[in-house]
């Protein structure tokens, strides 16, 4: 199993494919390390013809999204907005977070409120420990 830098719910831009889909950007609904592909909401289309299962069941054709390798795709920074590599800088809590190669800004929003809630709940107990002194 390999790891990747495109996580669901990520900002991508696609990079290589059919004319109609290069260039346009697009949210990451899944993302499979197994086979190191990505499924972009409502970009990479193709038509599936579906048959009727039962009388009540409607056939006809049916867009669903095709998946595609996460190497013909490129992140997009939140920050500054444009496609960039994905670097990992050493976060406060010991782990490694995603950050933009191109203007360093943090990537994982998760770390960043994870990082933020922790800190809060520091000077929170902080402070209950100065008022509790102080009485």
């Amino acid at each position: 199993m390999a790891s990747m830098n495109i996580r669901s719910g990520d900002t991508v831009k696609i990079l290589v494919g059919d004319v109609e889909n290069r260039g346009k950007q697009g949210k990451v609904i899944v993302a499979d390390p197994k086979t190191n592909r990505v499924i972009v909401e409502n970009l990479n289309l193709v038509t599936k013809h579906k048959k009727p299962r039962s009388a009540q069941e409607q056939g006809g054709k049916v867009e669903r999204p095709r998946a595609i390798d996460v190497s013909n795709v490129a992140l997009v920074c939140p920050k500054c907005g444009q496609p960039t590599r994905v670097g990992h800088v050493l976060g406060d809590n010991g782990k490694y977070i995603r950050c933009c190669k191109k203007c360093g800004a943090v990537i994982d929003t998760k770390a960043e409120k994870k990082q933020t809630k922790a800190a809060k709940a520091k000077t929170a107990k902080k402070s209950q420990k100065t008022e509790a002194e102080v009485e």
